[in-house]
């Protein structure tokens, strides 16, 4: 083989890997995007069953998306990205809650209330299923933290319990102990909150 044929063989090496390398980012960009499309309101209705503050959540939905991007590369390894999202983005919210340390005065339920879904309602219902969301919400609120914690994400964000441990670094058990223990709270605080309407 010529000099002139290892330089073109090399150069043609070098354009191929290359092109693989542009047709990889580009497939991770896309597979990046689609997860955002699907996963961003879940994400923020988690962050905002923690944080309570519309832009905090939203800061932490967009932290979450920066984590994956840095470690786009590993998303085809990744079993289920619903459970591991959730769990990237509890874990930032967990950390700003320990970082500020209170919790603001102004919890605004109507805020979730909103982003919940509601569709093909007439106006009435969807007042009526607006109003009954809102003292939901008010009665989850009530309930203790790590209780309405298991309640948020097997309730609105339908995880099973072995994801709800997965997500929040807990046992199977203690998922259940908890979910049981919130359930029963809040059979108790909308049984009250219907009684004093």
């Amino acid at each position: 083989m010529s000099a002139s044929q290892v330089v073109l063989a090399s150069w043609m090496e070098i354009a191929t890997s290359a092109v693989h390398d542009e047709a990889r980012q580009h497939a991770e960009e896309e597979a990046l995007a689609a997860l955002v499309d699907q996963y961003a309101s879940t994400l923020y209705r988690v962050a905002f069953s923690v944080l309570r503050n519309p832009a905090d959540a939203e800061d932490a939905v967009q932290e979450t998306f920066l984590r994956v991007l840095r470690h786009r590369h590993t998303l085809g390894a990744v079993r289920d990205h619903r459970v591991w999202l959730i769990r990237i983005v509890w874990n930032i919210v967990l950390d700003r809650k320990r970082r500020t340390k209170t919790r603001p005065e102004t919890d605004d339920i109507d805020e979730l209330a909103r982003v919940l879904p509601a569709s093909g309602l007439t106006a009435e219902q969807h007042a009526a299923a607006a109003q009954h969301h809102a003292r939901v919400l008010a009665c989850v609120d009530q309930l203790p933290t790590k209780e309405r914690e298991v309640l948020m994400l097997s309730a609105f964000e339908e995880l099973s319990s072995v994801e709800i441990a997965s997500a929040l670094g807990v046992t199977e058990s203690t998922v259940r102990s908890r979910l049981f223990r919130a359930r029963n709270l809040m059979a108790g605080l909308l049984q009250h909150s219907r009684s004093i309407k």
